[in-house]
């Protein structure tokens, strides 16, 4: 008999003394003692039929929990997919694509060419203070400045913007 016999030997013989103390952890891991069963099964054929060298196998009770658990997320996995399948919807039918709808981007393409329509008829300065604190996200104090006007000034400017802006949009709808 050759070493991986030997070794694999010795692990049949470690899931018969564990067997019980197997199930019950992999019941617990499922969540249905019938799965656990089968697992433990599978981890017996796997264990036993294993052709890898088994000498780097220091704890045989740890490698047989190891075997065991990841043949029952495989089986989790399995049968998570299998349900997805036969409930008859495509995986992934719950996900929403955070991308707008071509129909979302064509509303927004016309309000933004409407609302460009309605900056335009908005006097220079106004149009340029409401821009500036908007958009440059510029305050007050650094709109008056580069508009040649006090801070309240660019206030009245901004309120003025707005409230046409508002008044216009509300207009088309």
């Amino acid at each position: 008999m050759f070493q991986g016999q030997m070794m694999a030997g010795r692990l049949t013989a470690t899931f018969h003394d564990y067997y019980a103390d197997l199930v019950r952890y992999l019941t617990r891991r499922t969540g249905d003692a019938g799965r656990a069963s089968d697992i433990a099964q599978e981890t017996y054929v796997r264990i036993a039929s294993s052709e890898a060298d088994m000498s780097a196998v220091e704890n045989d009770r740890a490698y047989l929990y190891r075997v065991a658990g990841n043949l029952a997320v495989d089986s989790l996995r399995r049968e998570y997919r299998q349900s997805t399948w036969l409930s008859g919807e495509e995986p992934g039918d719950d996900l929403v694509d955070p991308a707008p709808s071509p129909e979302q981007v064509a509303i927004g393409r016309d309000d933004l060419r409407r609302l460009d329509a309605v900056l335009d008829g908005l006097p220079p300065k106004a149009r340029l203070a409401l821009l500036l604190f908007r958009v440059d996200g510029l305050s007050h104090a650094e709109i008056a400045a580069r508009l040649g006007v006090s801070s309240s000034m660019v206030a009245k400017y901004i309120g003025q913007a707005l409230r046409h802006c508002r008044d216009a949009m509300w207009q088309d709808q």
